[in-house]
């Protein structure tokens, strides 16, 4: 069963848009985020290690998207960069309110992006 949802993943994101790649680079970073704050509550600190560093694969994976001849892509990696950082932050702290300030930034900018899709 695992290898038949794998399957229909692999094709979803093979599939994808640009656009829809970057949609879900947002909600997997929203979904580690929240595991890592989970995880944290909970004491699991080696959960809240492995969340924390996919969600900094993505901000990476995010940065190295950008297209730096646009403007906005500046602004946008010093963003990303904050992120990052907070991310780094709280992994090594194993605080939760950088997670928890973080998550809206992420958000805004997923609904963002969502916003400039429907009207590309």
């Amino acid at each position: 069963m695992l290898n038949h949802y794998n399957e229909y993943i692999n094709n979803s994101i093979m599939t994808s848009t640009p656009k829809d790649l970057i949609l879900m680079l947002y909600d997997g970073c929203i979904k580690f985020i929240n595991r890592a704050v989970i995880s944290i509550d909970n004491k699991d600190f080696a959960g809240s290690n492995e969340n924390i560093l996919k969600a900094e694969r993505i901000i990476t994976e995010l940065r190295s998207s950008l297209d730096m001849s646009y403007k906005v892509s500046a602004d946008l990696d010093n963003l990303y960069s904050f992120f990052f950082s907070l991310l780094v932050q709280s992994n090594i702290c194993k605080d939760k309110e950088c997670l928890l300030q973080l998550l809206p930034l992420i958000k805004d900018l997923r609904s963002t992006w969502a916003e400039a899709k429907k009207k590309a």
